[in-house]
């Protein structure tokens, strides 16, 4: 059995110290409750969701649980009005990426303020802009990657920056060993995105979580190719066709091999293309492979499709 600090446990009233990131489209209300529901921090994203089914989320979340838990909005796109109805509906904790948690740290009085850094001077400014808990991001994470230091060396730099704030590590934790290991660097707990994406609640195509089981470490690539809906945003995903005939045509940012080919149509008959910022999901049909596939290093650790609750326990012991 892991010890875990309990400073972040009381600050975000959870028993253990371990968050599903919001990963994407993966993330359902099922899957943030079943996490909440095991002690831990289930996590909604909802920047890309209008006002009404953002609340829709949020009640249909807590039709499953009564324990706390968060929803995730990314700060350089606009996404006010989805705040208010965040706030709204009281939602006790707002997770923030990409940019300067300041723009709403005043409006965030009521909730608990996370932010996700990938530098020691992003979580210094976080730091300064009143946040309760930083999240430390290294390279090695899956999807969308906001700096450039390993786990390794960021975790413990971040945590002497922001002392005495929490700090969580994500990037490259799937089991107990990772956890573990973030601790021993000062860490509080755990950040983990591509462990869940195998988790039975999540919105993952089976098409999908074949490839995260069947991954090594090194099929999990940095790249700026898929960035349609996010652009100039590093991201880590692992290889298909898409990503290796934009390698081979030398990286292009415009004229890229199938640009705007639709590669897949989804259950509403919406179409998504090539480089698009979408995942397979459920209902899609379509060369599903040639969609981007977000996933950390970890996903070569990851071996099994289990229920959320079922990860959780393998995490703590």
């Amino acid at each position: 059995m892991i010890r875990f600090p309990k400073q972040v446990c009381a600050t975000l009233g959870i028993d253990v110290p371990i968050a599903q990131a919001p990963i994407g489209s993966a993330a359902t209300p099922a899957l943030a409750a079943a996490v909440s529901n095991a002690g831990g921090l289930g996590t909604l994203a909802l920047t890309w969701t209008d006002p009404d089914e953002a609340v829709r989320r949020i009640r249909e979340v807590r039709r499953r649980t009564d324990r706390p838990f968060a929803v995730n909005l990314v700060l350089d796109v606009p996404i006010d009005d989805v705040l208010d109805a965040c706030l709204a509906e009281d939602v006790p904790i707002i997770s923030t990426f990409w940019g300067d948690p300041a723009k709403i740290a005043a409006r965030v009085k009521d909730a608990q303020l996370i932010h996700t850094a990938g530098s020691v001077a992003e979580a210094r400014q976080a730091a300064e802009a009143g946040v309760d808990v930083v999240v430390a991001q290294g390279w090695e994470a899956g999807g969308h990657v906001r700096g450039q230091a390993s786990t390794l060396v960021l975790v413990p730099a971040v945590v002497d920056a922001v002392a005495p704030i929490p700090v969580l590590a994500a990037g490259g934790i799937a089991d107990r060993r990772g956890l573990a290991a973030v601790l021993a660097l000062g860490a509080q707990g755990g950040w983990l995105g591509t462990r869940f994406l195998t988790a039975t609640e999540a919105a993952t195509h089976d098409s999908y979580r074949e490839a995260v089981l069947a991954a090594e470490l090194e099929d999990a690539v940095h790249t700026r190719c898929f960035d349609g809906g996010w652009p100039d945003a590093p991201h880590r995903v692992l290889r298909n066709s898409t990503l290796t005939q934009w390698e081979a045509a030398g990286e292009p940012r415009t004229e890229r091999p199938g640009e705007g080919d639709v590669v897949a149509t989804d259950a509403t008959g919406n179409p998504w293309r090539r480089y698009d910022d979408m995942i397979p999901v459920p209902g899609m049909t379509g060369d599903l492979e040639a969609l981007a596939h977000y996933a950390g290093q970890a996903a070569g650790l990851v071996r099994n499709t289990a229920p959320a609750a079922e990860i959780m326990a393998d995490l703590v012991g």
